[in-house]
């Protein structure tokens, strides 16, 4: 069978058509959904899918909730780990202590270029796990622990 008439020769072929595409247009921030993907190339949704896996594996894409996928581009280095640990690192990196005032949820939201209800939920986790205080309306949020030690205020 050729080259040409097999399903991986198929999604490696859209795999360099969707890499040129990133190529010719800087501002492409977004790929194709795998439905816009079937259509434009009259595939299944294995082998968009397929066409995903490809560039991911080559560093050029990485999956984002809601089944999207993001253009990675070279020499854009972005922290991978999930936004609670970068949150709970802001008391290392600010050199908080116990009882200093943590920042407000909106200027989180800014400096990790995130939405107030995201940075809000991050929150509530590093409340549960004992580092932060409870969120009032009105009260700044103070640190309760450094991460990474037992001692508690």
């Amino acid at each position: 069978m050729s080259q040409e008439a097999s399903p991986r020769g198929t999604f490696l072929k859209i795999a360099n058509a969707v890499k040129t595409s990133i190529d010719a247009d800087p501002e492409m921030t977004e790929l194709p959904s795998a439905a816009e993907i079937m259509r434009d190339y009259g595939v299944s949704r294995g082998v968009a899918l397929r066409v995903f896996g490809v560039l991911e594996k080559e560093g050029r894409a990485e999956p984002v909730p809601g089944g999207r996928w993001r253009v990675v581009r070279h020499g854009q280095e972005r922290d991978r780990r999930p936004l609670t640990e970068q949150i709970a690192e802001v008391i290392r990196t600010d050199e908080l202590q116990v009882g200093a005032k943590f920042p407000s949820t909106g200027a989180l939201a800014k400096r990790f270029g995130t939405s107030r209800p995201t940075v809000a939920k991050a929150l509530d986790k590093l409340e549960a796990a004992g580092l932060l205080s409870a969120s009032q309306q009105g009260k700044q949020r103070t640190v309760l622990a450094l991460p990474g030690r037992e001692e508690r205020s």
